[in-house]
């Protein structure tokens, strides 16, 4: 305990102060049952709850439509380097069918029936390759378009053809799913 002759000790109890006034004495000026913090009106606080609430559930419905549009992306993209390597044999396919002999009047030779058995497998690949999303479009006759066809020479227009119409293809435009696999190499009628 302290000692009753010398103030500059305290009791050693709790709240005590050295002055001796209590640590939680209220204030004079208060009314007694109030507060001086502030209560939040909850109307306010509700709208504020439900703002946070609808922005989190746009943010989560972004976040889920962004997702689906990736694995949608994924699933039909994924293959586009394969793809890309199929177009190059369709294409060896191609120049190695137009490198044959033309066809003779009434002809029954191994390089006929060559011909038609290398026909159909082409048909047959690039049916395979259209069912699965893999498109090959040739673009003569049709007018120059940037986003499908690389223009690899100019030439002058031929007579009746406009100028900027593909004149010849190297070869066809190849598109996966709609987007370009392969641009086509083209010659494209020229101004005079």
């Amino acid at each position: 305990m302290s000692d009753p002759q010398n103030p500059s000790e305290v009791d050693a109890q709790p709240g005590a102060q050295p002055n001796g006034a209590a640590q939680d004495a209220p204030d004079p000026g208060a009314t007694p049952g109030t507060s001086s913090v502030e209560t939040p009106d909850p109307a306010a606080e509700l709208s504020a709850m439900r703002d946070k609430w609808l922005r989190a559930e746009a943010e989560m419905q972004n976040l889920r439509n962004r997702h689906k549009r990736e694995l949608e992306d994924a699933r039909n993209y994924a293959v586009t380097k394969f793809a890309r390597d199929v177009a190059d044999a369709a294409e060896n396919l191609r120049r190695g069918l137009d490198a044959l002999p033309p066809v003779a009047e009434g002809e029954d030779s191994p390089i006929a029936k060559l011909r038609g058995g290398f026909e159909g497998v082409e048909r047959a690949f690039l049916a395979m390759l259209e069912r699965h999303g893999v498109k090959s479009e040739n673009p003569s006759g049709k007018p120059f378009d940037p986003e499908l066809h690389q223009a690899m020479a100019e030439q002058p227009a031929p007579p009746g053809v406009e100028p900027g119409t593909v004149i010849t293809a190297w070869t066809p435009a190849w598109t996966i799913n709609g987007r370009l696999l392969k641009p086509a190499m083209v010659v494209v009628a020229g101004k005079g």
